[in-house]
């Protein structure tokens, strides 16, 4: 199943490992691998990314940073498919990318001569970005007929676990969840408090707000890394968050 039907359906730059993520789901449609256990293994990419950077071996780290992505993709791929979606799965995947966002970040400031006050300006800006993104698209998705639903516009109320999983792993993921996202998701909130009320996004509108989407911040690392820019790369989405409100903006003045 498609998380948006045919005619909200973007071209979104942040999900280029979606091809990698439908064949490897594919590969693992008829073994006992879950989607659990493929969030587990993006995690483990993004890990030895991390090391990566740590030991200054950058074309690796821009390797399995794109490499974690690819895999991100496939673990709700690897849900659809085997029709076994959780709540469990959506929110340890949404911890398991704000905690090595944050990694990415500190090994990117350990090695550099960035900031440490700057590179948390960079996480709190990539945070929004990100949010910003999520926001929007789940309200497409919501919206969308025939559509994705397991997420939702407002999460403050722990969902209902589904077939398959613990209702004890779902309180206890989603708490984590709201703790480390909610700041963010009422900044966010507070800023566009209308955008729920749009019956749908244009598609030239959710391709550019994809500029935010996680896959391409992380593209964007990715590429600076080998290219030598590493002390550019914290002072870079300081500043690509002033995009947020341009965006904002836009939605305001012409998206009703």
């Amino acid at each position: 199943m498609s998380k948006l039907a045919a005619q909200d359906k973007f071209l979104d730059l942040s999900d280029y490992g979606r091809t990698f993520g439908r064949f490897f789901a594919q590969q693992l449609k008829n073994t006992r691998f879950t989607p659990i256990h493929v969030t587990l293994l993006f995690g483990l990419s993004g890990l030895i990314a991390i090391y990566c950077i740590l030991t200054k071996h950058y074309f690796l780290a821009g390797f399995f940073i794109v490499l974690k992505s690819g895999i991100d993709a496939a673990d709700g791929e690897l849900a659809r498919l085997k029709k076994t979606p959780s709540y469990s799965g959506r929110y340890l995947d949404s911890v398991f990318d704000i905690i090595l966002n944050f990694l990415f970040l500190m090994a990117i400031c350990y090695v550099s001569k960035t900031s440490i006050w700057f590179t948390f300006l960079a996480f709190i800006g990539i945070q929004l970005q990100g949010t910003l993104y999520n926001y929007y698209y789940v309200i497409l998705r919501t919206k969308s007929v025939g559509g994705d639903s397991t997420s939702k516009i407002f999460e403050y109320k722990t969902p209902k676990a589904l077939p398959g999983e613990s209702q004890q792993s779902v309180n206890i993921l989603f708490r984590i969840y709201t703790i480390v996202y909610g700041t963010f998701d009422k900044i966010i909130h507070a800023l566009d408090q209308q955008a729920y009320k749009v019956k749908s996004f244009p598609n030239w509108f959710m391709t550019l707000l994809s500029l935010y989407g996680l896959g391409f911040q992380l593209l964007i690392i990715a590429v600076m890394l080998p290219l030598g820019w590493i002390e550019f790369i914290v002072p870079f989405f300081i500043a690509y968050t002033l995009l947020l409100f341009a965006l904002i903006g836009i939605r305001k003045a012409i998206i009703k």
